[in-house]
C-alpha cells in the first residue's frame, strides 16, 4: 500500500479501495456533506422504532398507591385484586411503610410495586399465573408458619407465590412484614 496523498488523512496511510467502499467515505480527514445521511437516518424504520420506544418509556406521574388500587392496577383481574390485598396487609402491619413503583421498562411499563422501611421489605410482581411477593431479606427472617413457598434455595430472598383462589394467612404474613422491618432497622444501626 502507498501512503495516502491527502493532507490530514488519519487512515494510517491506507488507500485501500475496499475500505473506502465499505465506509462510503474516501478518507477520515476529509469533510463530507452529511445532510443527506442525517435526513435518511431520520426516515429509517429502525430510528422510528427507537423514537417510539423512547416515547413509551416516559412514566405517568401517578402516586404508587394509586397504581396499585383496584381498577387502576395492571392487570385488572384476580392478580390486581390479590396485589391490592397484599398492599392492605403490608400497610396494616407497618403503617410507616414507603410505597414505590420501581423498575419500569418496555416489557413491564407499570413497574414493580416495592414496599420499604429502612430498606426494601418486599416487592409484588404479577405473572401470568401468579402474584409473587418477594421479601428482600427473607432468608434471615423466621417463618414458623411456613408462609414462604418459593425461592427457598437462595441465601438472601424468600418469596410467596399466590395463585388464583389462594388466601393469605393474615397473621403469619403480617408477622413476616414486621420481622422484615425490624431486620432493616437493626441493620441501619
Amino acid at each position: 500500500m502507498d501512503a495516502c496523498p491527502i493532507p490530514g488523512c488519519r487512515n494510517g496511510g491506507r488507500t485501500d479501495a475496499s475500505l473506502n467502499a465499505a465506509f462510503a467515505r474516501p478518507h477520515r480527514g476529509q469533510d463530507r456533506d452529511w445532510s443527506n445521511a442525517i435526513t435518511d437516518m431520520k426516515k429509517s424504520p429502525a430510528n422510528k422504532r427507537r423514537q417510539n420506544t423512547v416515547a413509551k418509556k416516559a412514566p405517568e406521574a401517578a402516586a404508587p398507591s394509586r397504581l396499585i388500587d383496584p381498577g387502576t392496577s395492571e392487570p385488572g383481574d384476580w392478580r390486581g385484586a390479590m396485589l391490592v390485598r397484599v398492599r392492605e396487609l403490608i400497610r396494616e402491619a407497618a403503617p410507616q411503610v414507603v410505597e414505590e413503583i420501581k423498575w419500569r421498562k418496555p416489557s413491564n411499563p407499570a413497574g414493580v410495586p416495592v414496599w420499604s422501611h429502612g430498606g426494601i421489605i418486599c416487592t409484588g410482581e404479577t405473572y401470568k399465573d401468579k402474584v409473587k411477593v418477594t421479601f428482600a431479606q427473607g432468608a434471615a427472617i423466621e417463618d414458623p408458619a411456613g408462609v414462604f413457598n418459593a425461592s427457598l434455595e437462595g441465601n438472601t430472598r424468600r418469596a410467596i407465590d399466590l395463585f388464583e383462589g389462594d388466601s393469605i394467612n393474615r397473621k403469619a404474613f403480617q408477622a413476616l412484614v414486621r420481622a422484615a422491618v425490624a431486620l432493616n432497622a437493626s441493620k441501619s444501626r
